[in-house]
């Protein structure tokens, strides 16, 4: 079967299409027949080494952290710890849950890890009433987390750049800044949460309410005196996950996949995400 691997940490080019032995699953696994995974600006981080201190992976290792497939016709997504960027994989059972029926089942591997996180950061801290400010609405985690926000009741305000600006407005956004030409800080009114999902602090004094509260799935902000500060590690969780597949089955959540590629076409994905070329959910397709 066709693989993306790395041999070894580096730039873009490290990723290599292998032919490599179809695995076999052991107690407890299942064999997956991939239809799609999806990147993860994250993933960049993994193939570079920067993140060898915190999730040391052994080489060569197989991409993909998202799936989407068939156990045995039946269809499937969930969250694997690596090699879902191939045209089998083997998965923990409880890694699994059935896939959206109501849309195409490569588009259903935009959901678990950025759905996941989007819930983890949303739900637990977010009331009906809030104003709340989703920074990097324009990500797939983003459109997760404005879609969410606005079904826990919340006023949301949302940044991204004038490429997202459909996107989000369809997500729900009750207001959209573009922080590529306003002044975040000036042009918002003080908000109860933050909810900050860029992968570098914010360059202004975050516009939160004194007792209000920042959430960070992504880099380390400094909240002001009075605010609370909340970093959140997305954990896998199906019981989420298969409530999220029901809300996307009812039409009550959409998946916004951007664009679609090949497995030959992931080294180039990861290159144009370090050069801030990516918008909202990639898919990679197995075949």
């Amino acid at each position: 079967m066709r693989s993306a691997r790395i041999h070894r940490h580096g730039d873009p080019s490290v990723i290599r299409i292998d032919d490599v032995p179809r695995p076999v699953p052991g107690d407890g696994e299942m064999l997956v027949e991939v239809a799609a995974t999806s990147f993860n600006p994250t993933e960049t981080a993994l193939r570079s080494g920067a993140l060898r201190s915190l999730f040391p992976i052994d080489l060569p290792c197989t991409l993909g952290w998202d799936v989407a497939g068939t156990v045995a016709g039946r269809p499937v997504i969930g969250w694997l710890e690596r090699g879902a960027a191939a045209e089998y994989a083997v998965a923990p059972a409880g890694r699994l849950v059935a896939a959206p029926t109501g849309i195409p089942l490569a588009d259903a591997a935009a959901i678990p890890l950025a759905g996941l996180t989007a819930w983890q950061v949303v739900f637990p801290h977010v009331s009906a009433g809030q104003r709340v400010l989703v920074n990097g609405a324009g990500g797939g985690i983003g459109g997760f987390a404005v879609q969410f926000a606005k079904r826990a009741g919340a006023h949301v305000v949302a940044t991204a750049s004038a490429r997202s600006f459909d996107a989000v407005r369809r997500h729900g956004a009750d207001e959209i800044i573009d922080y590529t030409s306003e002044s975040v800080a000036s042009a918002v009114e003080p908000v109860d949460v933050l909810i900050h999902l860029v992968g570098a602090p914010p360059p202004w004094t975050p516009p939160v309410r004194p007792a209000g509260t920042i959430i960070s799935a992504a880099a380390p902000v400094t909240a002001p005196p009075g605010v609370t500060l909340t970093h959140v590690v997305v954990r896998y969780d199906p019981a989420q996950l298969t409530e999220l597949v029901h809300l996307v089955n009812a039409g009550a959540v959409s998946v916004d996949v951007t664009e679609t590629h090949t497995l030959d076409g992931l080294a180039d994905v990861h290159r144009r995400s370090e050069a801030g070329d990516i918008r909202g959910k990639v898919t990679i397709l197995a075949r």
